[in-house]
């Protein structure tokens, strides 16, 4: 497989611990941070600095930004460019209602296209900018959308893509589901392989992101949109950090995991990389996921977010416990292929 693997930008679990984690298993070639506000970041919020921290891989960062107002987005941006990293990505995929509704993340479709045109210009015009004063490091512009609302056609799905494009951007990254679409239905791959035909040789790259869970479903997403230049993986690579190196391995090699180790490292850079008022939301999140990986998984799930609101020695010692009930579960084998 010669294409990009990204590690997607996911609320509560894209900062250092996480990376460190994914690091381990030799990583990929990018990753998302989670979403930034433009309003905190400029206005110096109190946890600002946890989110922009680039370690353990500062030459593989990609700051997504969020936010409704282009003046903030803009002043943001210039933040953000000074920043270590690949480049600045746009957020107008996010269908969180408490985010959307602001008019943030796919609420840029939704809303006025001149409002959009004129947030993407700006920011597009910002990075322009910094590349010419800084020609040996430039930066990326990117943005990650959906298809739009439930009302969305092609011809205005495509036009707004070609706007993005137009004013700057050279990456898109396409979740092919609409505003209310779940994960349960298939996403629409199709629109991923009609962007990289649409812009072939334009020098714009296109990178797939939904439902690629293991090499096989990765192996389908590139049979199915042969022209993308990447395949971005978010919620499986926190059941399975290894995701990536298991997409890249040889068939019939076995990847041999110690649980038990994960569980504890990773509470113990949640303790270092982030402060502790977001110790629990961290940690409830990453197992709320990666404990699909056991056989009890409901069991270990309950009484690991359970215990994680209790502190993190309540969860340490849950940890313990389950692994001295489930000891087969404290080393996992995956063959691949």
């Amino acid at each position: 497989m010669c294409k990009k693997l990204i590690c997607g930008p996911m609320a509560t679990i894209s900062h250092p611990a996480f990376r460190i984690l994914v690091e381990q298993f030799g990583g990929c070639d990018e990753y998302f941070n989670e979403m930034i506000n433009a309003g905190s970041l400029i206005n110096a919020g109190p946890f600002e600095k946890y989110y922009i921290n680039p370690y353990p891989a500062p030459q593989k960062m990609v700051w997504q930004l969020t936010g409704h107002d282009s003046e903030r987005m803009v002043e943001a941006a210039k933040q953000l460019l000074e920043l270590p990293g690949l480049g600045l990505d746009i957020n107008m995929g996010c269908s969180a209602p408490d985010v959307y509704k602001t008019g943030a993340g796919i609420g840029w479709m939704t809303r006025p296209r001149e409002e959009a045109e004129e947030m993407i210009s700006r920011v597009g015009q910002e990075v322009a900018c910094y590349n010419s004063k800084n020609p040996e490091k430039t930066k990326r512009f990117s943005v990650k959308l959906r298809l739009g609302d439930e009302d969305f056609t092609d011809d205005g799905f495509f036009s707004f893509c070609d706007m993005l494009v137009e004013k700057g951007a050279k990456l898109l990254t396409l979740h092919p589901r609409t505003k209310k679409e779940k994960l349960s239905r298939p996403p629409r791959y199709k629109y991923c392989q009609a962007l990289c035909e649409r812009y072939k040789g334009s020098g714009v790259e296109i990178y797939l992101n939904g439902n690629v869970k293991d090499a096989v479903t990765a192996s389908y997403a590139l049979k199915t949109c042969p022209d993308i230049n990447g395949i971005m993986i978010s919620r499986a690579s926190v059941q399975k950090p290894w995701i990536f190196s298991e997409i890249l391995s040889e068939k019939n090699k076995e990847i041999k995991v110690d649980m038990e180790k994960i569980c504890y490292d990773y509470i113990k850079n949640v303790e270092e990389y982030q402060p502790p008022e977001f110790y629990k939301t961290r940690l409830q999140r990453f197992f709320t996921y990666f404990c699909m990986n056991f056989q009890f998984a409901h069991y270990a799930q309950t009484h690991f977010v359970n215990a994680a609101e209790k502190g993190n020695e309540a969860l340490k010692e849950e940890i313990r416990d389950f692994f001295e009930k489930c000891p087969e579960e404290k080393i996992k084998t995956y063959k691949i292929g």
